[in-house]
């Protein structure tokens, strides 16, 4: 197995596997209370024969190069993770999702994180457009597109029933040559 560093805070990077279905069940009970106004993530996962099924499409997912889950693990404690929640190589299109517990947030995990899955998608895969799509009142989420330096590409309005609500969703994106554009720029500081 690898880890990937995340920073000086000993926070990891890891591949999150079926093998670790009740340590994820145990997260995602810390974290149901995080998640669920936002994304039905959790409630996804609210026994361990659920938390494998879900960790199983996931597992489906890279075998059919269509997704992948990663973990964030701080002092040796699951606290948050980040997806490729689509992947389409053929395209060169891909999402990127993310969820936290509240013993992660405020540190910057995520962003962390999701700079190192957006590097790898354009950098090894060759993947020309990475989307980030929050639930428009997720002021969190909408900031973290933010720091990555995407761009909001639009609001799709009610296009996300949930919890007998609609809600409105962003779409956030970053194109290949303006991600390498913005690293190096930042590398140069």
């Amino acid at each position: 197995m690898f880890a990937v560093s995340l920073g000086d805070d000993g926070a990891q990077l890891r591949p999150l596997e079926i093998w670790q279905a009740a340590e994820f069940l145990a997260h995602m009970d810390r974290a149901r209370g995080h998640v669920d106004p936002w994304i039905p993530f959790a409630a996804a996962a609210t026994d361990l024969d659920s938390a494998r099924a879900l960790l199983q499409r996931y597992a489906d997912k890279q075998a059919a190069d269509t997704g992948r889950i990663y973990g964030i693990w701080l002092d040796g404690t699951l606290v948050g993770g980040v997806m490729f929640r689509i992947f389409e190589a053929e395209s060169g299109n891909c999402e990127i999702g993310c969820w936290l517990e509240p013993a992660g947030a405020g540190r910057g995990l995520v962003t962390r994180a999701s700079r190192k899955l957006i590097d790898w998608a354009v950098d090894v895969r060759g993947m020309h457009r990475v989307e980030w799509i929050p639930s428009a009142a997720n002021t969190r989420s909408v900031a973290v597109a933010k720091r990555l330096g995407m761009t909001r590409d639009g609001v799709l309005r009610e296009a996300y029933p949930y919890r007998g609500e609609r809600h409105d969703q962003e779409i956030w994106s970053v194109l290949a040559a303006e991600w390498r554009a913005g690293r190096d720029e930042g590398a140069a500081r």
